[in-house]
């Protein structure tokens, strides 16, 4: 060992040379003799202690930035969050003023259907009207050719029995003279009858003009109608298949969504109901009026559709911009065991504290602690589905609370089986796990 410390000085004294410090008191001199691994040691010590504290010191100043900039980012995207918050209610108003201008011109549109329908009963009457005209006036042109005819029957015998009272008294010369007054009271009978037979004629064929001219209007008013029905058709379509789809991507009958809303709506609104017109008479079952029954009922399921959503937990319960995902829906190696286990929701993971959003409006109820899930939120909602909020750092609802859709319900934290700061979010319908993004992806439809 001795000859090992012998050998280090000798090979470090060419850097550090043997030193020598003296140290004098009143009456005597000593000294301490400084050896190059002595010296080699200290200078060592110093330079160790040195790197620490600038690395101690770098350390500190990055966590101060650090801390800084994740506020400055927190804010920022709190800024984000409450500017797109304004803007989806921006948008929300301004597709309620639509659907609003859209119900009052279909009230507008239904106005002037009925209009149109008046218009063609009163002239499906006037036809009727001319109809039995046209038919009083044959009637009568047979009634006056049957006269004529019974005329000249009446004639013709009382001419033979003048002649068989007479008898040959009566000269040629007086029946010439009869026949001549017989043959001026035929011809006046007959000119009056044809006047007649002509003005009735003129008369049926302007009541056919009118009758054919009516059916014409009767056919623009039909086309018209067809093609304010086609439009408001095409308009309702255009709106129901997005919402429908939006439904079906969810996991969720639109059938089920209508059913439900329709039970628990109090009254149907005036505008939406049914229209009933009298069909009895000579008229059948108008196909316009089915067809604007049929518009309504699906005016009725938008509005139905719209009711559904609101209910639906197809909103993201974090701001995306605050967060990343970590974890998906499906099996996945457990980070506390290491086995393969079914993952049942999706996991965030963000800084302590983030807002927890209510995904959709519903009634808390469960908010305690619960062993592996930590700290738990579970709302329930319509339609047989719960959501479920883990590993909160706190909880700002209460069981038996209503919330409302993007209302904060709690704090992002890492209470329970937790490896980090994180929320794990659960859907379930009816008791079975489903997966989240499905409902998330449905409302990026809407929102």
């Amino acid at each position: 060992m001795k000859r090992l410390l012998v050998r280090v000085n000798q090979r470090l004294e060419r850097h550090f040379p043997e030193q020598r410090l003296f140290l004098r008191s009143n009456n005597t001199t000593r000294f301490v003799r400084l050896r190059p691994a002595s010296q080699a040691v200290g200078v060592a010590s110093v330079a160790v202690f040195f790197a620490w504290g600038v690395i101690a010191t770098s350390i500190l100043l990055m966590d101060v930035i650090g801390s800084g900039t994740l506020r400055d980012q927190a804010l920022r995207e709190q800024a984000n969050y409450e500017q797109r918050l304004n803007q989806l209610a921006t948008e929300r108003d301004a597709r309620a003023r639509e659907t609003e201008t859209a119900q009052a011109r279909f009230s507008e549109a239904m106005e002037r259907m009925s209009e149109m329908q008046m218009q063609l009963l009163t002239s499906e009457e006037r036809r009727l009207e001319l109809e039995t005209g046209i038919d009083a006036i044959h009637s009568t042109i047979g009634r006056v050719t049957r006269e004529r005819d019974e005329a000249r029957a009446r004639l013709t015998e009382v001419t033979r029995t003048l002649e068989e009272e007479t008898g040959s008294t009566r000269t040629a010369a007086d029946r010439s003279r009869d026949n001549e007054q017989m043959l001026d009271y035929l011809l006046a009978a007959m000119d009056r009858a044809s006047h007649t037979t002509h003005d009735l004629n003129v008369s049926a064929e302007q009541a056919q003009n009118q009758a054919r001219h009516l059916a014409m209007e009767n056919e623009l008013l039909k086309d018209r109608n067809h093609m304010i029905f086609s439009q408001l058709e095409e308009a309702l379509d255009a709106v129901v298949a997005p919402l429908e789809r939006v439904f079906n991507s969810a996991g969720v009958s639109p059938d089920q969504i209508r059913r439900l809303v329709r039970q628990g709506a109090s009254s149907q609104t005036a505008s939406l109901r049914p229209i009933a017109i009298s069909t009895s008479g000579t008229f059948g079952i108008n196909q316009d009026v089915s067809r604007a029954n049929a518009i309504l009922d699906r005016m009725a399921d938008v509005n139905a559709y719209r009711q559904g959503i609101d209910r639906l937990p197809v909103a993201r319960p974090v701001s995306a911009g605050s967060v990343r995902q970590t974890s998906g829906f499906g099996m996945r190696r457990h980070p506390l065991t290491g086995r393969n286990t079914m993952h049942n929701g999706l996991d965030w993971a963000g800084s302590r504290n983030t807002p927890i959003l209510a995904s959709a409006d519903g009634v808390v109820k469960t908010a305690e602690r619960q062993r592996g899930y930590g700290n738990l939120v579970i709302i329930q909602h319509d339609f047989g589905i719960e959501t479920y909020y883990a590993h909160l750092n706190s909880m700002d609802v209460r069981a038996g609370q209503r919330v409302s859709r993007g209302q904060r319900i709690g704090g992002m934290g890492t209470t329970g089986a937790s490896t980090g700061v994180h929320l794990h979010y659960e859907v379930r319908v009816n008791g079975r796990p489903v997966n989240p993004i499905t409902y998330i992806r449905a409302g990026q439809h809407v929102f």
